[in-house]
C-alpha cells in the first residue's frame, strides 16, 4: 500500500509540472505573436538617455577582446553610450587585452580591482562597476557576450515605454552549439526556458527572471536596492525578486539578442550548473518563508513553482525512478492497477511537445534534427538534473557548515571558439 501511495503522488506531481508547462507553452505562443511586430526594425528614439554597459571579467583572455568589439558596435549614440569592463583580479592576459582595447575606444573604461577589494565575485564586480558609472540606466553583459547591433536599441526602447518596468530582459543565443552533442543539448534547452518559461510567465502572469545577461536595469532601482547582493550566488534570480518588491515589473523581448558561449564538456556545465542549483536552493532558504511579506504576490508564487521544481518534483522523480529500479529486481510490486504505461508515454509525449513547440519559435530550430535531440535528451541530459541537486544539496549544506562567506568567483571556463 504504501508503494502504491508514494507511486501515485509521484506521479500526480509530475503531471502538475507537466500541465503548468502546457499552460506555457501556449503563454509562450502567445507572447511571439504579440511581439513579432511590437517593434519596427529600423528603430529610432526621440530620446537617448545615458546608457552605461557593465561586464564583469575574471581571467576572460579567451573571450574579452570579442566582446569588447561587439560592444563598440552597438548601435547606439556613441556620446550616450559607456562601456565598462570590470577587470577582477585578472591573472591571465585579460588586462592586456583591455589596455589594447582601451587605445582603439574611446567610449570603454576599465575599472581594474586588486585584493582586498577585489575577488570576491561577479556582484562585488558589478557593484564597483555600478560606482564608476555614469549611465541613467545599466545593462549587464557576461565576458563571453557578443550582442547583436540592436540589441541594447531595443532594450532601451522598451523600458521607456512603462516606467514601471524596472528592468527588460534580451533573449540570448547558443553561439558553439555545433560544438558538440552537449552543446546541441544546451541549445534545446536554453531556447525551450526561453520560448516557454520565460515568454509563457511573462505573457500569463507577467513575471519574467533575470538570466544574469543581456538586461537592462534603471540606475535610480539599483540604487535604491543596494546593488547586487554579494552573498548570493545566483545574483540575477535573487535581484529579479527585489525588483518584484519594490514594486516594478520585468519584460522579456526576444528582439534584443546576444550570442554566448557555453560549455563544451560535461566537466564544465557540471561546475556551472551545479551552481545555479546551489543558487537556487539558496533563494529558496532565503525567501520561502517570507513569501506572505514580499510586496508582489506573483513572485511569491513563482518561489512556491521553484520549492515545488527542487524538492516536490525531485523526490517525486526519485521515487519513480526506485519503483521502477525495485520493481525490475523483483523486490518490490505495484498493486494498483491501471494504464501506466500509457500514462508514461503520453508524459513522454507531452515533454517532447512542449519542447519542440517552444524550438519553433526561433527561426531555423524546429527542424527534425532538434526534434531527434529532444526525444533523446529525455533519457539523458535531463536525467543530469538528478545529479546537480544532490550534487548542490551536498556543496550548500557543507558551505553553510564551514560558513563559508560566499565572496569567490564561480565562472564558466571558455574556449577559444
Amino acid at each position: 500500500m504504501l508503494v502504491d501511495n508514494l507511486f501515485i503522488a509521484s506521479l500526480a506531481a509530475t503531471w502538475l509540472i507537466l500541465f503548468y508547462h502546457v499552460i506555457l507553452t501556449i503563454g509562450g505562443y502567445r507572447h511571439f505573436v504579440k511581439t513579432l511586430t511590437s517593434v519596427e526594425p529600423d528603430l529610432e528614439l526621440s530620446e537617448y538617455p545615458m546608457v552605461t554597459v557593465l561586464i564583469p571579467a575574471h581571467n576572460e583572455e579567451m573571450v574579452i577582446g570579442r566582446t569588447v568589439d561587439a560592444m563598440a558596435r552597438l548601435i547606439y549614440p556613441q556620446d550616450r553610450l559607456e562601456i565598462i569592463v570590470v577587470n577582477d583580479c585578472s591573472t591571465d592576459r585579460t588586462g592586456k587585452i583591455l589596455a589594447e582595447k582601451c587605445a582603439k575606444y574611446p567610449q570603454l573604461k576599465v575599472v581594474t580591482l586588486a585584493p582586498p577589494l577585489g575577488a570576491k565575485g561577479k556582484s562585488n564586480a558589478l557593484n564597483n562597476g555600478l560606482k564608476a558609472s555614469k549611465g541613467d540606466y545599466i545593462v549587464v553583459y557576461d565576458a563571453d557576450n557578443t550582442p547583436e547591433r540592436r540589441a541594447v536599441l531595443y532594450l532601451v526602447h522598451a523600458i521607456l515605454q512603462d516606467e514601471k518596468l524596472g528592468a527588460v530582459v534580451g533573449k540570448f543565443r547558443t553561439r558553439n552549439k555545433e560544438a558538440s552533442l552537449l552543446t546541441r543539448f544546451i541549445n534545446v534547452e536554453t531556447l525551450s526556458f526561453q520560448w516557454l518559461l520565460q515568454a509563457g510567465r511573462c505573457h500569463f502572469f507577467g513575471i519574467t527572471t533575470i538570466p544574469g545577461t543581456n538586461f537592462i536595469i534603471r540606475r535610480s532601482l539599483l540604487d535604491s536596492m543596494g546593488g547586487w547582493n554579494v552573498n548570493a550566488l545566483t545574483e540575477d534570480t535573487e535581484l529579479t525578486i527585489r525588483i518584484y518588491d519594490s514594486g516594478y515589473r520585468i519584460f522579456w523581448l526576444p528582439h534584443a539578442v546576444t550570442w554566448e558561449q557555453e560549455p563544451e564538456t560535461l566537466r564544465v556545465w557540471l561546475k556551472q550548473r551545479t551552481r545555479w542549483a546551489q543558487g537556487n536552493m539558496w533563494i529558496i532558504g532565503q525567501y520561502l518563508f517570507k513569501l506572505f511579506t514580499l510586496r508582489d504576490l506573483r513572485i511569491s508564487a513563482d518561489i512556491i513553482y521553484f520549492t515545488f521544481t527542487y524538492f516536490v518534483f525531485f523526490v517525486a522523480i526519485i521515487v519513480s525512478d526506485l519503483i521502477f529500479i525495485l520493481g525490475i529486481l523483483g523486490l518490490t510490486q505495484l498493486t494498483v492497477s491501471g494504464p501506466f504505461n500509457i500514462i508514461w508515454l503520453l508524459a513522454y509525449a507531452l515533454f517532447i511537445v512542449e519542447t519542440y513547440i517552444s524550438l519553433s519559435l526561433e527561426r531555423g530550430e524546429g527542424n527534425g534534427k532538434n526534434l531527434a535531440l529532444t526525444a533523446l535528451m529525455y533519457f539523458t541530459y535531463s536525467q543530469l538534473w538528478i545529479i546537480l541537486v544532490f550534487r548542490a544539496s551536498y556543496l550548500l549544506l557543507k558551505r553553510k557548515l564551514q560558513k563559508d562567506s560566499g565572496f569567490h568567483w564561480y565562472k564558466t571556463e571558455r574556449s577559444a571558439l
